[in-house]
């Protein structure tokens, strides 16, 4: 990276506390929306194109007593400023010292490169060019960046850099792990289309040609002791244990947020359902909390 400064307003350094109120603006096209869905992942609530007039009062809510969030970022662009971002920062500084102020710089060279490769319409007019479009924004901008506690230039960072960037000023010891779900489905019905990691479980033993069993489902026990009391479950379950030991950390790592997996059977609500629960626990001994989901139980 040519530079990741964190500079405070006058150039130096910035070193004090991260506040739990953060306004983030800068030029359009240096990675506000990337940064914003980042702190989203690290569990921060976010607006976007919030009116600045308006943001002292929506943080006095969302962060007074009695209030449901502790960690709330704002996200201004540049259509929003004039003269108008200036005034919210100086209200909301004299709330208290909790707001900090985050502007992305770019390079010129960057951002143009970042337009052309998108193809999409830079927010100022372009009558004269992108580049005259991406110098009037920065003149616009500059008393901004000027009174910004953080300048944090992406001009030599993908999206993943940013994001380590963003978890290392603003993440926490206990933010919340990756999301994850676990869905049992019938393959009768087609396979769930949001699925990241998908198992076929019909070739355990089906209980559905046992009378006493086919009414129940997974979720009843003897269903569950006779799909999990086979060697060939056991087999299988262990492992998926040791692929989803492996996968977890490593999609951690990636900066993945979310994770479906899903396991399939014919019709969705014997074997399925109780592979599912078992891989449900499995995660929980992980330190996860998934949402499990059985999309064809009841049909």
């Amino acid at each position: 990276m040519e530079r990741a400064a964190s500079e405070s307003r006058g150039g130096a350094v910035y070193a004090g506390p991260v506040g739990d109120l953060l306004l983030i603006t800068g030029l359009s096209g240096a990675g506000r929306s990337e940064f914003s869905k980042d702190l989203e992942d690290l569990g921060w609530f976010v607006i976007d194109r919030l009116p600045p007039d308006i943001s002292a009062k929506v943080a006095g809510l969302a962060m007074g007593d009695g209030g449901a969030w502790d960690r709330v970022a704002f996200v201004l662009r540049a259509d929003t400023v004039g003269g108008e971002t200036l005034g919210a920062v100086a209200e909301l500084r004299s709330t208290g010292d909790r707001l900090r102020v985050v502007f992305l710089n770019c390079s010129t060279e960057a951002l143009v490169r970042r337009y052309e490769s998108s193809r999409r319409p830079h927010p100022f007019p372009e009558d004269r060019g992108l580049e005259e479009a991406i110098r009037a924004e920065r003149e616009l901008m500059e008393p901004v960046r000027a009174a910004a506690d953080l300048v944090l230039d992406t001009s030599d960072m993908n999206v993943h850099e940013l994001r380590d960037r963003v978890s290392a000023l603003y993440g926490e010891a206990d933010d919340r792990p990756m999301r994850t779900t676990v869905t049992s489905f019938g393959y009768k019905y087609g396979l769930p289309r949001d699925a990241d990691l998908v198992f076929d479980c019909r070739f355990l033993p089906n209980p559905h040609w046992i009378p006493e069993l086919r009414p129940l489902s997974g979720l009843d026990d003897p269903v569950r002791e006779h799909v999990l009391g086979h060697p060939v479950t056991q087999e299988f379950l262990d492992q998926l244990e040791d692929l989803l030991t492996m996968l977890l950390p490593a999609y951690v790592t990636e900066g993945k947020s979310y994770l479906s997996v899903a396991l399939g059977c014919t019709g969705g609500r014997h074997r399925s359902v109780a592979v599912a629960e078992t891989v449900a626990e499995m995660l929980r001994g992980r330190g996860f909390d998934p949402a499990v989901s059985h999309r064809d139980v009841d049909r």
